[in-house]
């Protein structure tokens, strides 16, 4: 044999000896680890507070035992996540389009001009802007169990003051009035129970209370305030008509 074949021979079988000395793979092979299974997200909360599950869209800016005021604003086309609110009074502070989603899955559109109001019985729901502007308004949540101070009364605007007060809406828990004056007109002395006031325009008057005393309230348009009940005389001291929302309370 010649020395060539010799060493191929010993080098095939220095191949098959290092291969039978192997480990068996099956000894050697790494089990796969099963990925980390995702935690599926929380069912929607149909009853969760808006202000909390939706803070970039909802904002409490006051809040009694009678009444709570959120702010709602909303870019276009932005939406929100399903939540519930109680009876309330809606005052839309611009034009808007809304696409409503019920629990139920049922959709529903819906539009408002500014200025508008609207009473809603408590519900869920969830809002998206379906117009292509930005959207606000201010909700007057109504509670239930408060109560009004124990105030001394006295005439209703809408009977003794018709020009400047007009009901838009009553029921058992609230009366909805629209407050519109010219330029230097007042009314008489009149009565208002426990009040929310969302003012439409910019707003200068001089109030005159039973006891004589007077003083000059002003607020800007969009602003919304809780007004305790009690009496007085408006007069409108500026150069340009106003106009409010007044959601009273009972």
């Amino acid at each position: 044999m010649s020395t060539k074949h010799t060493l191929l021979a010993a080098l095939a079988a220095a191949i098959a000896l290092a291969s039978c000395s192997k480990s068996d793979p099956e000894q050697t092979s790494v089990e796969p680890v099963a990925p980390e299974a995702t935690p599926a997200p929380p069912a929607a909360d149909e009853n969760a507070d808006p202000t909390v599950v939706d803070a970039d869209h909802y904002k409490t800016e006051f809040e009694n035992d009678r009444v709570r005021i959120v702010r709602i604003t909303y870019g276009p086309g932005e939406d929100s996540v399903m939540h519930y609110h109680p009876d309330n009074v809606a005052v839309f502070l611009t034009d808007n389009t809304v696409e409503m989603t019920l629990p139920s899955g049922e959709r529903a559109e819906a539009t408002a001009k500014a200025g508008d109001t609207m009473f809603e019985a408590g519900g869920s729901h969830l809002p998206r802007n379906v117009s292509d502007a930005a959207l606000e308004l201010v909700l007057v949540e109504l509670k239930s169990g408060g109560s009004s101070a124990a105030g001394a009364g006295g005439e209703d605007p809408t009977v003794v003051d018709a020009d400047h007060y007009t009901a838009e809406f009553e029921n058992e828990n609230t009366r909805v009035v629209r407050i519109a004056y010219g330029a230097g007109e007042e009314s008489v002395m009149h009565y208002h129970p426990d009040s929310v006031a969302v003012f439409l325009t910019d707003h200068l008057v001089l109030m005159t209370t039973p006891d004589g005393e007077t003083s000059e309230v002003s607020s800007k348009a969009g602003e919304a305030i809780f007004l305790p009940e009690g009496q007085h005389l408006p007069k409108n001291i500026s150069d340009a008509p106003w106009e409010l929302i007044l959601v009273e309370l009972k």
